[in-house]
């Protein structure tokens, strides 16, 4: 896919890769699958720059490139998904306020954000408000000197460790009972507290939140009162790609065991790469990676273009997710015994991978979104 990329997107990519095999390797032996955040992983990535694609220039950062972050969550997704769990949490809690925060808020949570300094996540989700965020129940009351939150978060990445996040809350106005507002939250503020830590099969930091009568100063609110479903979508707009981009890096780190493991494994006096059930198969997978890489690739560039890509970025997230869940499958067939093993590399990518169906939009609501924005194209 090198034809769709600059020669300084390709020298970017080259350096994630570098610094993923590097750094992120040595991490992922260090720490191995964990629900905590490695501090000194953190301190490697925010060294290497990676979290200033976060901040603009004028803070200190890089002007915000959606290809740019797609091709680190790729390099990164296969070797150590703490990592890209961390970078895509970095890029979900402050491109809100990159889109919608006030000079003041950008100057002060950007550059730390930038730095590694500080931690954030995004939350929206909740026990009842998956799929459908208009069924959310958190609600933030308006006071004489801000607001008050009150409901519950579920399945917040990276919330325990976090030290700041953007809250999505009802804030219901005259002429919309469903508005929903966007507000940056602070670990220590009166009744905000993380209430469980919550068990994957693929584990990283992932947690409940609880808000019992939290105040939340006026100065904290993004944008204007009811702007916060604008703001989430357009974030998920961004991110959602990305997570294609992280699929894709999972995919291809399966795809490179399996042509490892096929050349290496010997049945009937040869080598299974010989059979042509599995070149078959070996086939599928690369197509498949191929296409899903193009499909993140085109969204990104169309959104660094300026245009509007709800259509192409939920078909990126669609097909890179179930292509690499199709690969990781393969990989662990191919593997046989040894990749249901617990201590396999496609057993973990092939965990890993599954949830990515799910979170940030599952594939039934991107269906759906690609539909709707066809029949509307076709008016």
């Amino acid at each position: 896919m090198d034809v769709m990329l600059s020669e300084q997107d390709r020298n970017f990519r080259d350096f994630c890769r570098d610094f993923a095999k590097q750094k992120l390797a040595a991490a992922a032996e260090k720490y191995g699958e964990t629900d905590d955040v490695p501090r000194d992983m953190v301190k490697d990535m925010a060294d290497a720059g990676l979290f200033k694609l976060y901040v603009p220039e004028s803070l200190g950062g890089s002007r915000f490139s959606s290809l740019r972050v797609c091709l680190a969550r790729e390099e990164m997704a296969g070797i150590y998904c703490p990592a890209d769990v961390t970078m895509a949490m970095q890029g979900l809690g402050s491109y809100p306020i990159l889109l919608a925060g006030s000079r003041k808020q950008k100057e002060k949570y950007l550059p730390k954000i930038g730095d590694g300094t500080l931690l954030t996540t995004y939350a929206l989700t909740e026990p009842e408000a998956g799929s459908d965020v208009n069924g959310m129940k958190t609600r933030a009351e308006k006071t004489s000197d801000g607001y008050v939150l009150n409901g519950t978060k579920r399945f917040i990445s990276n919330g325990y460790s976090a030290d700041m996040m953007v809250v999505f809350a009802k804030t219901p106005l005259a002429e919309n009972e469903r508005a929903i507002s966007a507000f940056i939250v602070e670990k220590g503020m009166k009744g905000f507290e993380v209430t469980n830590r919550l068990k994957m099969m693929a584990p990283h930091d992932l947690v409940e939140l609880e808000f019992d009568n939290c105040p939340v100063p006026e100065e904290n609110l993004l944008g204007n009162p009811g702007e916060g479903y604008k703001i989430a979508m357009d974030t998920l707009d961004v991110f959602r790609m990305a997570v294609g981009a992280a699929a894709v890096g999972i995919g291809k780190r399966a795809l490179d065991e399996s042509l490892d493991y096929a050349r290496r494994r010997k049945q009937f006096g040869r080598s299974i790469s010989d059979f042509q059930t599995i070149q078959l198969k070996l086939a599928q997978m690369a197509t498949d990676l191929d296409a899903a890489r193009a499909l993140v690739y085109r969204a990104a560039i169309l959104k660094d273009r300026g245009e509007k890509i709800s259509k192409q970025t939920s078909m990126a997230k669609l097909f890179a997710t179930e292509a690499a869940y199709r690969i990781a499958d393969e990989a662990v067939q191919i593997h046989g015994g040894i990749g249901v093993m617990h201590s396999s590399v496609v057993e973990r990518l092939f965990r890993e991978i599954r949830a990515m169906r799910i979170y940030e939009g599952t594939s039934e609501i991107q269906k759906l979104i690609i539909a709707n924005t066809l029949l509307k194209e076709s008016k």
